[in-house]
This record gives structure tokens, sequence and C-alpha cells, in this order.
């Protein structure tokens, strides 16, 4: 407000009128309900002593496509990560073939003299 003038009952309904119309311009009325396929249905049992005969439902496949395609893992649902967290593991093929003989890459545990000697040493105070 420039000069913080005291608004008018006038200009307060016009301003009132402007942010109903713009909030009416932006607002989407959504008819069709669909279940949320990303997030996990709990299913409850019915009662153990019902008398009542299970209700039969009529499978439907668009609903069960939705739910599989909800249940997958990241990678298989998207073709990139959707957050910055998901670019970290994102690619888990080793980019180099495993090669269990390459020293290089593989630190298998090898005796020395050091280690035999402490392995005999413990051996003898054990006995």
């Amino acid at each position: 407000m420039a000069g913080n003038k005291k608004l008018d009952l006038v200009h307060q309904n016009a301003i009132h009128v402007e942010m109903i119309r713009k909030e009416q311009r932006y607002q989407k009325l959504h008819t069709e309900f669909s279940i949320n396929p990303h997030r996990k249905l709990h299913i409850l049992a019915d009662k153990p002593m019902s008398r009542q005969a299970t209700e039969v439902i009529a499978e439907n496949s668009n609903f069960i496509d939705a739910f599989h395609k909800g249940r997958q893992e990241p990678t298989k649902k998207y073709k990139t990560p959707q957050t910055e967290s998901q670019e970290v593991g994102w690619i888990s093929t080793p980019l180099i073939p495993s090669n269990r003989s390459d020293s290089r890459l593989n630190f298998n545990r090898i005796s020395s003299d050091v280690t035999k000697h402490q392995e005999s040493a413990l051996q003898r105070e054990s006995k």
C-alpha cells in the first residue's frame, strides 16, 4: 500500500474480486478418480467369524498394470534419475568385468614370514 493509506470498502472489494478471478482462472476441477499407483495399498482381510460370502471383484487390467508399475524399482520405471539422490546408484552395472586373478583389484590374504611366525607362536601358547 502506498503511503499506508487505509483502503475504503470499494477498493477492498475490487482487490477481493480480482483475487477470486485469479484463483478461478488457475483452478482445475478433477472429475475422474484414480488410485495413486505409487502408494502401497493396504487390503484388509474379512472378519474371521463373518458368515457372508466374500465379494467377487472383476479385475481391472489398467489398475493392475498401474499397480505393478508403481511397485517397480526406479531404474525400471524411469529412463533417467528423477532426483539427485537417484543419480548416485543409477548405473549399477560394473564398468569392467570381474577378474578374480587380477591382483590390481583383488587384495587376497597372503601369508608372509611375520604372519607365519605369529601364527606358530599363538598355536604354541594355546597348547
